[in-house]
C-alpha cells in the first residue's frame, strides 16, 4: 500500500512543480519520475528488511540474503533508467520483465503469511493477493504506459 502512495504522491507533486516551473504538465516524465522514486522507497525495504525478505524466497535459492540485496539495487538501477532518456525504454522494458517475475514470490509469501520485514509466519496472507495482485499489474500498466506506449 504505501509503494502506491508514493507512487500516486510523487506523480502529483511532480506535475505540479512541472505545471508551475515549464508552465504545462509533462504527464509521461511525471510518471516516470514517480515510478523512479517508488523503486527507490520499494528498493530501500530490501535493505532495511533483507533478512526478512529472505524468507520469501523458496529453499531452492542459493544466496537468498545477496539476492534480496541485488534486487534492491536493480530496482533503484531500473528506476534511475527509467528518468534517462538513453536508457528509459530499455529500463522499462526490464521492469515490466521484473515485476512479473516477482510476482510468484509475492503471491507464494502471502499464502505462507510470512512478514516481509521480519520473517516471521505473521504476514497478513492470502487475502493480501486481492490487493497485490491487481497493484502488480496496475505498476506493469503504469510503466508500459508512461514510457512504451505510443513512444
Amino acid at each position: 500500500m504505501k509503494p502506491f502512495f508514493v507512487l500516486v504522491v510523487v506523480f502529483i507533486v511532480c506535475a505540479l512543480l512541472l505545471k508551475l516551473v515549464a508552465g504545462q504538465v509533462n504527464y509521461r516524465l511525471s510518471a516516470q519520475i514517480a515510478m523512479a522514486c517508488m523503486l527507490v522507497f520499494t528498493a530501500i525495504g530490501h535493505f532495511a528488511f533483507a533478512e526478512g525478505m529472505s524468507t520469501m524466497l523458496p529453499d531452492f535459492f542459493p544466496m537468498k540474503k545477496e539476492l534480496v540485496l541485488i534486487t534492491g539495487l536493480v530496482e533503484i538501477a531500473l528506476g534511475v533508467g527509467l528518468v534517462l532518456p538513453q536508457y528509459k525504454y530499455a529500463s522499462a522494458w526490464m521492469l515490466i520483465v521484473f515485476f512479473i517475475l516477482v510476482l510468484p514470490i509475492n503471491i507464494r509469501s502471502a499464502i505462507g503469511h510470512i512478514n516481509y520485514q521480519t520473517g516471521a509466519l505473521d504476514g497478513p496472507g492470502i487475502s493480501y493477493l486481492w490487493f497485490r495482485v491487481p497493484l502488480q499489474l496496475f505498476f506493469v500498466l503504469w510503466v508500459y504506459f508512461s514510457t512504451i506506449f505510443g513512444k
